[in-house]
């Protein structure tokens, strides 16, 4: 196992690094950078310009528009992004349902659906979880009941996030109740202005307008966005989540908000005290050992080698990096985080006030990362599949 870059690779690093400088807007990588809230304007003008250059379905191969970059390349990619503080993309339409449509879709819907997801015209949302079934997502009760050529769908998502965006969703629906529940469930496409469609946001802790419930009444399907076949809809949901938590992994946000909180400890003064400078010790640590995991499964993957099922270990500890570090930003400004009102912060109300910039948003960075141990699958879950798996 070699996990040192080629001569190559870094070339390649450096061509993607000059040309996320020149083209990132600076007004978005100064939010990115410092936390503060992004609107879809913001996500979407990056989306626009990363589909300009064929970029935004980086991990696609060529003959579906992609760059068709291998595992190396890739990983540099989205690690020069997320350094740069370019936000993450929004990884329903290019991550998720995109490798799904290339896997199973025919090739009219491959010609009818992709170009709009690559080019980052058309915002996609995901609609898996429900009410009692979000871990235990085979206990789904979502009903679409086919009538002619169309499915007519009926039942509720929740938590589905940035959904009040979305312009399509596909969705994991109940067609069947014989056999094991997972036998019942098929993958729809649904145009989200379809008659019937409700969107009604969920507030969160950090009070912001993330999620939301999705209601579906009597809402009419073509039969023809039916993903592969009826009842088999269960295979291609695994397909989408092992792309999901790798992704829920995100190493590289890790390397850039591990700097973040470095300058917010010597902002707030706490960098020089010698128990806390050992707890961003451990969590650098916890970093590097998880890079490597990454790095392990790159170099597989390079050499033509099967790597084991990390999906699960990777979204462990990601997530639960995510919230440490979460933590210790928290820790390290102190009562400076209590105050929280973003909509005044962002108007400019700390003034030059030392240190508020960083400080300001740390409160609902906190509050928003308690979900990350949960989407996704719980790790308490994830653990167990891990055990099956992994460990045999």
């Amino acid at each position: 196992m070699d996990l040192n870059f080629t001569s190559e690779e870094l070339a390649f690093r450096e061509k993607i690094r000059g040309w996320v400088a020149e083209h990132l807007p600076k007004d978005i990588s100064y939010k990115v950078h410092n936390a503060l809230r992004l609107s879809r304007d913001d996500m979407q003008r990056w989306a626009k310009i990363l589909g300009k250059q064929g970029w935004l379905g980086w991990g696609w191969p060529k003959e579906f528009g992609g760059p068709g970059w291998n595992a190396v390349q890739r990983h540099l990619f989205e690690e020069e992004c997320a350094l740069a503080g370019s936000p993450r993309i929004v990884p329903f339409g290019p991550v998720m349902v995109a490798p799904v449509i290339m896997a199973f879709g025919t090739p009219e819907q491959q010609r009818r659906f992709l170009p709009g997801i690559a080019s980052g015209e058309v915002w996609w949302s995901q609609g898996y979880s429900e009410p009692g079934s979000g871990s235990d997502l085979a206990s789904l009760k979502t009903k679409a009941e086919r009538r002619g050529d169309y499915y007519v769908v009926n039942g509720q998502k929740t938590w589905t996030t940035l959904g009040q965006y979305g312009e399509w969703i596909f969705c994991l629906v109940r067609t069947s109740n014989e056999g094991k529940p997972q036998t019942g469930i098929s993958f729809l496409l649904i145009d989200m202005k379809s008659p019937g469609i409700t969107v009604r946001p969920i507030i969160t802790m950090d009070g912001e307008h993330e999620v939301n419930e999705v209601w579906f009444d009597n809402v009419e399907v073509p039969a023809d966005n039916l993903i592969g076949e009826e009842n088999k809809g269960w295979t291609y949901a695994k397909h989408l989540l092992s792309h999901e938590r790798t992704n829920i992994a995100d190493v590289n946000r890790a390397k850039r908000e591990l700097e973040r909180l470095k300058r917010i400890a010597k902002a707030e003064r706490v960098y020089t005290d010698t128990r806390f400078r050992d707890e961003i010790a451990k969590l650098e640590v916890e970093i590097v050992a998880l890079e490597m995991m990454v790095l392990r499964v790159l170099s597989a993957e390079k050499g033509g080698k099967q790597s084991l099922d990390v999906a699960g270990l990777l979204k462990i500890r990601g997530s639960e990096i995510q919230q440490r570090y979460s933590e210790l930003m928290m820790l390290a400004a102190g009562p400076a985080t209590v105050p929280y009102v973003r909509e005044a912060m962002e108007a400019g109300w700390q003034g030059d006030q030392a240190g508020a910039t960083v400080v300001a948003p740390l409160a609902g960075t906190y509050f928003n990362m308690r979900k990350t141990t949960i989407y996704g699958g719980s790790n308490e879950v994830q653990r167990n599949i891990v055990a099956q798996t992994v460990l045999g």
